[in-house]
């Protein structure tokens, strides 16, 4: 079975950290661009990081750079997002998604496989 399983979320104090991590099962990530996404409460799906094939390439949005970090391990065929300073904010469900590119990183209207999701919850 195709799949992207995420786990690695939970409940932390504001600042606190957490470390997602995003596996594939039946593929391996080697040919893919991996993206983490998140959606708010009452808003779209926001692309929060990317990672290319090459592991060389990294994007970042605003809201979270300095203080994300993402990394691949092809031989675990694992991606990961370690969050840190976390804040409040970063409440919300985060997906990671694959997209068969060298070039590209995955969107929310393009990419290949979708993981079901892990919550994150900041709260004191």
């Amino acid at each position: 079975q195709v799949q992207l399983v995420e786990s690695g979320g939970g409940l932390v104090q504001p600042g606190g950290s957490l470390r997602l991590s995003c596996a594939a099962s039946g593929f391996t990530l080697d040919p893919y661009a991996i993206g983490w996404f998140r959606q708010p409460p009452g808003k779209e799906r926001e692309g929060v990081s990317c990672i290319r094939r090459s592991g060389v390439y990294t994007y970042y949005a605003d809201s979270v750079k300095g203080r994300f970090t993402i990394s691949r391990d092809n031989a675990k065929n694992t991606v990961y997002l370690q969050m840190d300073s976390l804040k409040p904010e970063d409440t919300v469900v985060y997906y990671c998604a694959a997209y068969r590119s060298a070039l590209r990183c995955p969107t929310t209207g393009l990419s290949d496989y979708w993981g079901q999701g892990t919550q994150v919850t900041v709260s004191s």
